[in-house]
């Protein structure tokens, strides 16, 4: 007889996730930063909830880092750019990885809208037309900006112009972050940029 018995979900892997040196505070300063980033571009382009993050987090079998609410939001808010200083300031690698996972997932899980998106804004880009003409771009960069001048200690300094380049490029990256080899795409990505000993730049 079959049994019916759900299996364990297995313990999270990190091979596509690769360190070879440990990252000092100022590089996990800077990846914590692009994480967050690229969560809030999610947030604007698919309306993700926390709930849909914690939702991953379990999907993942990560509940041990990310358990609920309140341990999404400490993580979230060690972002350098962040206003406030409630968040937990220190991010290890493991929490590090486990954000990319779960911004992987979220990426994969919304692929067929962002694909979406990002065709609009090549076909756009064609016809010489401004990103906001298309409902979908426009609904997204107004979320991403309001958000960001919401949360960020310099988003009412940034100008919009510099926001919508950081909007649409988080963009694109998403439509890569959700393919087949996303994890390891996103990870590489974040170690090599936090090598600059700045914080991330808008303008990257």
């Amino acid at each position: 007889m079959t049994s019916t018995v759900k299996p364990p979900s297995p313990a999270p892997h990190w091979e596509d996730l690769p360190l070879t040196s440990q990252p000092d505070p100022d590089q996990l300063d800077n990846i914590k930063a692009q994480l967050d980033l690229i969560l809030l571009a999610l947030e604007a382009i698919a309306g993700i909830s926390s709930e849909a993050m914690l939702q991953a987090a379990a999907d993942l079998n990560l509940e041990s880092m990310i358990a609920d609410r309140v341990s999404l939001w400490r993580l979230r808010q060690s972002s350098p750019l962040r206003k406030g200083q409630g968040g937990r300031k220190k991010l290890d690698v493991e929490e590090a990885r486990a954000l990319s996972l779960i911004s992987c997932h979220l990426a994969k899980q919304h692929n067929e809208l962002i694909r979406r998106a990002v065709a609009l804004l090549e076909q756009l880009a064609e016809q010489h037309r401004e990103p906001h003409e298309a409902s979908l771009l426009g609904n997204y960069l107004d979320t991403f900006h309001n958000t960001y001048q919401e949360r960020m200690e310099n988003g009412e300094s940034v100008p919009t112009e510099t926001l919508t380049h950081l909007a649409l490029k988080l963009l694109i990256d998403l439509l890569f972050y959700g393919s087949s080899n996303g994890v390891r795409r996103l990870w590489m990505t974040l170690l090599e940029r936090s090598i600059s000993p700045a914080k991330p730049s808008l303008n990257s």
